[in-house]
């Protein structure tokens, strides 16, 4: 029995078309939301949700992921083979932040002859994309599904800066309670900081902490979160709604005292 994750920027409704494909062809497959909230056409938020998850799913999983401003024109429909899980979607950069840190990926084109004639030119997750996981869940040969991708489309969430006195980063994904997820791993940060640095960002000084609870409630703060990456909070509130910012957009944070 396959498990079969979605992940996409489709809202409520349109999900339930690529699971009654899915399940049409194999009843016994196993279908996990990760979530369909992800921005409109924001493929480096929808890459992040599925980097942060990847790694608590067992081999076998298939992983689609549809966030696809391109759907309709001639960019490929691949499926990546990486760390005993495959991903399936567009080749838009979606899927390979993901199957990087799974490690050893594979790329695959899918082949012409899975395409159906009636293809509708807005709706590639249903029509292309969940029948192709659900003939893998079934056991599909790869080699039966698509031909070696000697290039595709990269994604990396590069392009930060830190130095002595302040931080450039951007505003990758935004989750539900308002925490602003920066593509700054963790690595990378905590060599730079330490506990109890205090920053500054649009006139508002934030420390820098392990947890939310070492603040009191409604006080900005900054914190490595769970999934790796340096993130801006607040306490029991939203620090996208106290600072007015969205996915996408560049900061630059104040580094007041480092000691």
């Amino acid at each position: 029995m396959a498990i079969i994750t979605l992940t996409t920027d489709f809202g409520s409704l349109y999900p339930a078309a690529m699971k009654g494909i899915i399940l049409r062809i194999d009843p016994a497959a196993t279908i996990v939301d990760i979530t369909h909230s992800i921005p409109p056409t924001n493929i480096q938020s929808g890459a992040f949700a599925l980097y942060s998850v990847v790694s608590h799913f067992p081999m076998g999983t298939i992983h689609v992921a549809v966030i696809d401003p391109g759907v309709g024109t001639d960019r490929k429909a691949i499926v990546v083979r990486a760390g005993g899980q495959y991903f399936v979607g567009p080749d838009n950069g979606l899927l390979i932040p993901a199957a990087t840190f799974l490690g050893n990926l594979e790329v695959y084109e899918i082949k012409s002859e899975l395409i159906p004639d009636e293809v509708s030119s807005t709706f590639h997750g249903r029509d292309i994309f969940a029948p192709v996981a659900a003939y893998l869940s079934k056991g599909m040969d790869l080699k039966k599904i698509g031909r070696i991708a000697d290039e595709y489309v990269n994604l990396d969430f590069s392009g930060y800066m830190i130095q002595k006195d302040y931080i450039k980063t951007k505003v990758i994904y935004i989750d539900e309670f308002g925490n602003l997820v920066t593509n700054i791993p963790e690595g990378n940060f905590v060599k730079s900081l330490h506990q109890g640095a205090v920053l500054s960002i649009a006139g508002r000084q934030m420390p820098f902490f392990k947890t939310y609870g070492e603040v009191p409630k409604g006080t900005l703060l900054s914190l490595i979160g769970s999934h790796g990456f340096f993130e801006i909070a607040v306490n029991h509130g939203s620090a996208s709604k106290l600072l007015h910012l969205n996915n996408g957009n560049e900061i630059t944070i104040g580094i007041i005292s480092n000691d």
